[in-house]
């Protein structure tokens, strides 16, 4: 059944998404070797995106039926001819874009050169390079049309290689070269010369020492182009009840690898008999899985180019820092006892989660620790933690969802290392994925059970908390931990179900909780009151969900969504226009948290989330939001979402035509919200201790050690050689709640001499201590807008 609702196409609208991405590679503002890595990433976006979403259209087709319902008016036939235009559109503005960032770097002396460009010099480095680090992992095959055609791996790069003579152009052999995609890497960069930069593709490389390659035959001519197939990347898993579900997997892994061909990328120069050799071998349909590319396939590698550009050439580093309330060497379940914390990943460090693993499986209190696994990093601080905690003697619950795409080997490889350990590993929730992203600690205090708890919106994995956009919340609210307790206990037994009063959990409330807040909010405008929402998710694209907001625009509810991806709406319906708007940000970061604000007539309720609005999150997989209570949290995550409705930088505006303009609203200043966002929550939270040193005095080098032994960021004012104004003065003095007489060294000959037993006003002591350094008690420590006397250096713990 075809929809015939107002709605845009789940395909053409990721493409919408990607042909962001490929905005700021274009964009001449974005920084030069930033521009290549979004090349990189678009790239890998495609590839990802012709795996699974193309793979399934393409079933759709083969089969002549929809199998779920797709949105907009297309037959299966007609959204995969619409795609692989777009696609081919898109590949055509990829190579534009790609010559242009090639002059760019020309102009910064930084020169990708071929085989052919090569100097003597140069070239000697290149073949002492091959014939150590690349020959080896080479085996060129040689082809015929009576041998079977080589398997060619999904998403490797060939090099389809024609051999012939001068002598006699009709005596030629085809080979087919894999580029090796692990153990060397994509670029070599060459011995720099004068100020010029030289950087060579492996490609290139390896067609440089076609002779070293193909000193058997007597061919002199070689001709290469790359190609690179994409296969189906969907699980097959059987049914046979004699298999473990991990053996199920390991299998469906294997097969996945040989999954049928999606498409072929070929470079659009090579001999039209080589192509078609290499296609009928494949029997592969020249139009339907075929996509003419450029000299280089797997843009993706360049999300890795060596990183030999200036520092203007690369984003301004906005390095995470800690959380106020969780500063060094302080007990996380201490400060939880006591208040909620929210952290806000890149911005903040994930080093926090770490240590509240860390803490809980050293602390003898401990008793049970469950986290739930989605992805986690290749040498994951989390699972060392988890592991450690085994080891212990805790109980330890890890929910490991194996069919997390494309981490799935990963994700077994780590469910056995933990059951060896003693660890009780859950396998995920028969019929659904388990993507809520939650950590649980009990400990034993006053003999009774306390619950401790993590709500998150991203995966426990310390490199992409580097680069999305994700918020945990930390909590010993027991309405919020108690209920991860219960949910806990529902992976444990899946036949128990239990009632949720805060928490809200998918499949099973989560559609009808959201719905019910979209219709009070209908509601209140009916009733001609303000009535709003704000809501921010990576997708949109539930029908039932897609309607509840039309419902509410046209009854008069301000909807405002910050959608990063992909995006149903059709944002032109008559009645709803004028309250209902949409943005995209793609920027340095990726947005990935989910945040949901309902007016409600001034109670406004505030939710994070794992899910998104898409069937797959409300009906097939176990999800939670939770409400936030903490006033604190809530107006940091309130003004995140103003800050990014305020964005005119890298703001897009979700429209009809999919035309990604930027959002140019505000036009008399500039925003940017990561930006603005990073410096706003530094400024609540980062503490930088500014300590006023001596360092010719025992005292303050005592300090200065207690400080450093802490872990705080430090900034050293050696005020005895920098000198220390009068301003500044007022400004500590007034900060410590003391009177500047009490910051006088008495001891010292030149207060004996000049001014013992003298009245002498506030600002006179001020002016005397401005002229005479020495004077001034040390070492004194600044947080903020308190200060403290760090003498002993224990005092410093007021001021935190």
């Amino acid at each position: 059944m075809y929809s015939n609702e107002n709605f845009i196409n789940r395909e053409i609208s990721w493409l919408s998404f990607n042909e962001r991405v490929l905005q700021e590679a274009e964009d001449p503002n974005t920084p030069l070797f930033e521009r290549i890595r979004f090349i990189g990433i678009f790239s890998n976006n495609l590839d990802e995106f012709f795996r699974v979403r193309v793979a399934t259209v393409r079933r759709m087709v083969d089969l002549g039926k929809d199998e779920e319902n797709l949105l907009g008016n297309f037959t299966p036939r007609e959204l995969h001819d619409r795609i692989q235009e777009i696609v081919y559109e898109q590949q055509g503005k990829v190579q534009q874009i790609f010559k242009d960032l090639l002059l760019e770097l020309n102009q910064n002396n930084i020169f990708i050169i071929t085989e052919k460009d090569l100097k003597h010099s140069q070239g000697i480095f290149v073949k002492k390079y091959f014939y150590e680090k690349v020959l080896p992992n080479l085996v060129p095959i040689m082809l015929s049309k009576k041998n079977k055609f080589p398997y060619l791996r999904d998403r490797s790069v060939y090099l389809a290689v024609k051999l012939s003579k001068k002598s006699d152009p009709e005596d030629f052999a085809y080979s087919l070269i894999r580029i090796p995609g692990i153990s060397v890497p994509r670029f070599l960069v060459l011995p720099k010369e004068k100020k010029k930069t030289y950087v060579m593709m492996l490609d290139d490389v390896i067609r440089y020492c076609f002779d070293d390659l193909f000193f058997y035959f007597d061919y002199d001519v070689y001709e290469a182009y790359t190609i690179k197939m994409t296969r189906d990347a969907e699980l097959d898993i059987d049914d046979d009840i004699s298999k473990s579900f991990i053996e199920k997997m390991s299998s469906s892994l294997k097969k996945r690898k040989k999954g049928k061909p999606v498409r072929l990328i070929y470079d659009r120069d090579i001999p039209e008999d080589l192509l078609d050799f290499i296609l009928k071998k494949m029997r592969l349909d020249n139009e339907e899985n075929t996509i003419p590319g450029g000299r280089y396939h797997n843009h993706k590698d360049f999300m890795n180019f060596p990183e030999i550009g200036k520092k203007r050439h690369y984003y301004t580093k906005l390095p995470p820092f800690r959380h106020k309330d969780l500063p060094p060497h302080t007990s996380i379940l201490r400060i939880l006892r006591q208040k909620d914390v929210m952290l806000h990943y890149p911005y903040q460090t994930f080093n926090h989660f770490i240590d509240f693993l860390r803490e809980a499986a050293i602390d003898p209190q401990v008793k049970e620790i469950g986290i739930t696994i989605y992805r986690v990093a290749d040498d994951s601080k989390v699972v060392n933690a988890l592991l450690n905690a085994v080891r212990n003697g805790k109980n330890v619950t890890v929910v490991i969802e194996l069919q997390a795409r494309f981490d799935e080997e990963a994700n077994i490889y780590w469910s056995n290392k933990l059951q060896e350990e003693g660890a009780n590993v859950i396998n995920g929730i028969p019929g659904m994925k388990v993507h809520s992203k939650l950590a649980w600690v009990q400990r034993l205090e006053d003999e009774k059970n306390k619950n401790y708890a993590y709500i998150g919106t991203g995966n426990f994995h310390e490199g992409t908390a580097k680069v999305y956009a994700d918020d945990g919340l930390l909590t010993a609210d027991p309405r919020l931990a108690d209920e991860v307790e219960k949910i806990f206990s529902f992976f444990k037994q899946n036949y128990r179900h239990y009632n949720y009063e805060h928490l809200i959990v998918s499949p099973f409330f989560m559609r009808d909780f959201f719905s019910q807040h979209i219709d009070r909010e209908i509601e209140l405008a009916k009733q001609g009151k303000n009535a709003r929402m704000i809501l921010k998710m990576n997708s949109l694209i539930d029908p039932g969900m897609m309607k509840k907001i039309y419902k509410a625009a046209e009854a008069g509810v301000k909807t405002e969504l910050i959608v990063r991806g992909i995006f149903g709406l059709q944002l032109d319906h008559k009645k709803a226009r004028g309250n209902i708007s949409a943005i995209s940000i793609v920027d340095k970061y990726l947005e990935h948290s989910r945040i949901f604000l309902f007016g409600n007539n001034g109670d406004e309720k505030i939710y994070i989330s794992s899910a998104d609005w898409m069937p797959r999150n409300l009906n097939r997989r176990i999800e939670v939001a939770c409400p936030v209570y903490d006033e604190e949290i809530r107006e940091e995550l309130k003004e995140m979402l103003n800050i990014q409705l305020w964005d005119n930088t890298k703001a897009r505006i979700l429209d009809p035509l999919l035309q990604n303009q930027y959002n140019k609203r505000n036009t008399e200043s500039t925003f940017r919200a990561q930006e603005d966002y990073y410096n706003f929550i530094k400024k609540k939270h980062h503490i930088v201790m500014k300590i006023y040193h001596n360092p010719r005095c025992a005292k303050s080098r005592a300090g200065l050690k207690y400080l450093e032994e802490k872990g705080f960021d430090l900034e050293i004012k050696k005020y005895m050689k920098e000198g220390i104004s009068e301003a500044e003065l007022k400004e500590i003095i007034q900060k410590t709640g003391k009177k500047p007489f009490e910051l006088v060294r008495t001891q010292e000959e030149e207060y004996k001499t000049n001014y013992k037993e003298k009245e002498l006003s506030d600002d006179e002591w001020i002016k005397i201590l401005s002229e005479n350094p020495k004077l001034l008690q040390r070492p004194v420590v600044v947080n903020g807008d308190k200060a403290v006397l760090a003498n002993p250096p224990e005092a410093v713990e007021e001021i935190l």
